[in-house]
């Protein structure tokens, strides 16, 4: 029983430091309108094993405190995240650990991100419109999660099932 707690834990921050290295070593493309957050792929760890979800958000809350945009980003950011990393759990247990369900999973965090941070550069940027905002955050996300999050899915899945 310990064994597994040390376990999760290890795994836990194992995750979170992958997401923030990846994110802060691309920061030059994680931050601003267009996103291309590579660390986004690993949300698709949470399709293999719910327990991936704490790991991600903390990763993802430590990237966004060093966003330009600081404190809103942890707290508009991080939310994303977590809607995004529930979509992909309710749709893995709605409609199964298949190719298809993998494909409608990681266009939660398309959505969830083009909302939510569309939103947030919206409001603070007051520059383009929320529909602009969001169009390129969705591609960004669309790009790096639904292109190549779900081509690099199953050699994820086999490293991490070793």
């Amino acid at each position: 029983m310990e064994n597994n707690k040390t376990k999760f834990i290890t795994q836990t921050a194992i995750v979170a430091a992958l997401y923030t290295v990846l994110t802060l070593a691309l920061s030059f493309m994680a931050y601003g309108p267009v996103q291309f957050r590579v660390a986004e792929i690993l949300v698709l760890l949470v399709f293999i094993d719910k327990r991936y979800f704490l790991g991600l958000t903390i990763g993802c809350a430590i990237s966004n405190a060093f966003s330009p945009l600081g404190m809103v980003d942890v707290i508009v950011g991080t939310s994303a995240t977590i809607v995004a990393l529930l979509f992909i759990i309710l749709v893995k247990k709605i409609l199964g650990d298949n190719k298809k369900s993998l494909i409608i999973a990681s266009l939660g965090p398309v959505i969830s991100n083009a909302i939510f941070v569309g939103i947030e550069l919206t409001v603070l940027f007051k520059e383009l419109p929320f529909i602009v905002n969001a169009g390129y955050v969705a591609l960004g996300e669309f790009v790096v999660v639904t292109i190549v999050g779900t081509i690099v899915f199953p050699k994820m899945r086999q490293v991490i099932e070793k």
